[in-house]
């Protein structure tokens, strides 16, 4: 029975902490935006995340085509 002379007071000054980390939390904007990250998965690479350089760098990218190197023997030494 003594035991709880310990553990009540323990016990409130764990509640105490947690009331104080969840204000905490709070008020540094951790609860901000809980469904952003879920939706940010569903839509990998988006453009809208894109600076609008990286964008155009995009579009070139998709433009230009691209010309495999067929048998480009300029740099290899001849077979026997």
């Amino acid at each position: 029975m003594t035991i709880l002379y310990l553990l009540i007071p323990l016990s409130l000054i764990l509640l105490g902490l947690a009331v104080w980390a969840f204000f905490w939390a709070v008020k540094n904007d951790q609860f901000d935006d809980l469904e952003g990250p879920a939706h940010r998965i569903l839509f990998d690479e988006d453009e809208n995340d894109l600076t609008p350089e990286q964008r155009q760098q995009r579009q070139r990218a998709k433009q230009k085509p691209t010309i495999p190197a067929e048998n480009s023997t300029d740099d290899q030494e001849p077979r026997p």
